[in-house]
């Protein structure tokens, strides 16, 4: 069976090094808020060019505790793409804030030309999803920003190490928010999360909240959470981090074969942003295809013993908890479309050549009549 994503694989390229590292942290004495968060805090801003991280329990901790530093709440809009995973959405309304929702375009990002249309007086932030790990649009979206006095935070889980015209994402907003999820690019082993900014009162205001409002023990300035990166799965990103761009590139060369070698006209590929010689990177977090008989071929696929998976099926402004909203089907069509056709095909560290010639032969071997159709 070749697995969405074989994390096993991954943590096998350096066991090793993870392993030591685990004994190292345990054997230290000390688990929160210690020596390795630091050191991991200043790798990160280092890698991604921010002159501040904070190290948090999740992404979505980042995502709500981002809003929460920038002032955003009750009465307040947030412009946010359709598609993106429910917890771009919760990050806005924990604060009590209310998501404006944004069609995506055929990068599955925002679509920055429909920004502006949806700016009212209660606007005071747009959520920039660097989904898939595809960046945004965001000269264009700073420019919106800049223009409508806007704060801007990027929601950067799915797009570890990726660029827009040679700026990492995380660094074009007030605030980049980052989950380390296991399955992401720069995956713990376990729950993670991280800020990026380069105000420094953001950065301090974010390390009160994660540790109970509390700047010193017992001295408590607001009511904050317990949203601490811990000192193992701090450690264990320090190992992973020294080996990001080597893994990278291990999914951008799986990811152009597929580009290259998936030939079959009942499937739309993905279509990258910009150029690398532009300075624009994506790093292929999930290589998301798109197939007008997509429950069949995920059927077929899994009957060759390939497992696939649907990023997202259920859009935010469609599901029970959203319902207050007031959005019925059909609002958004092209997420809605994305919804019902989009489906993610096997990428990871550590698979073999084999394994891609057996999910290419797969999909181009698919044939919707044939199934039944």
């Amino acid at each position: 069976m070749i697995m969405p994503n074989n994390l096993k694989r991954g943590f096998e390229l350096y066991q090793e090094e993870y392993e030591q590292k685990a004994v190292e942290v345990l054997r230290s004495g000390w688990y929160v808020l210690g020596n390795e968060l630091e050191r991991f805090e200043q790798e990160w801003a280092g890698y991604c060019g921010s002159q501040y991280c904070v190290g948090l329990a999740s992404g979505l901790d980042a995502l709500w505790l981002a809003f929460k530093a920038l002032g955003i709440g009750e009465g307040d809009e947030v412009i946010v793409q359709g598609n993106t995973y429910i917890a771009s959405v919760m990050g806005i309304t924990i604060n009590g804030a209310t998501p404006v929702f944004v069609e995506p375009d055929k990068h599955y990002s925002i679509d920055a030309s429909q920004i502006e249309e949806k700016i009212t007086k209660r606007t005071k932030a747009i959520l920039s999803v660097h989904l898939y790990g595809t960046p945004c649009e965001m000269d264009v979206i700073t420019r919106i920003c800049s223009r409508h006095n806007l704060k801007l935070v990027e929601d950067c889980a799915q797009s570890h190490g990726a660029t827009y015209h040679g700026r990492m994402m995380g660094t074009f907003g007030d605030i980049g928010c980052f989950s380390f999820y296991p399955s992401k690019s720069l995956g713990a082993f376990g729950d993670a999360g991280a800020i990026t900014t380069d105000n420094g009162q953001v950065a301090r205001d974010i390390r009160m909240y994660r540790n109970y409002g509390s700047e010193r023990r017992y001295h408590n300035k607001a009511v904050g959470a317990n949203s601490r990166l811990d000192e193992l799965q701090a450690g264990l990103l320090r190992v992973k981090l020294g080996h990001l761009e080597k893994l990278t590139r291990e999914r951008e060369r799986i990811a152009g074969r597929y580009l290259r070698e998936i030939r079959n006209p009942f499937i739309t590929l993905p279509e990258p942003r910009g150029t690398i010689e532009g300075g624009d990177r994506n790093v292929w977090h999930q290589f998301v295809i798109r197939c007008r008989h997509r429950d069949r071929l995920m059927e077929y696929l899994k009957e060759k013993g390939i497992g696939t998976l649907i990023h997202y099926p259920i859009p935010p402004h469609l599901s029970e908890a959203y319902g207050y909203l007031g959005y019925k089907e059909g609002c958004l069509p092209v997420t809605e479309g994305y919804a019902g056709t989009v489906l993610s095909i096997p990428i990871y560290n550590g698979m073999t050549d084999g394994e891609q010639r057996e999910v290419i032969e797969a999909i181009n071997n698919f044939r919707p009549m044939a199934c039944g159709e």
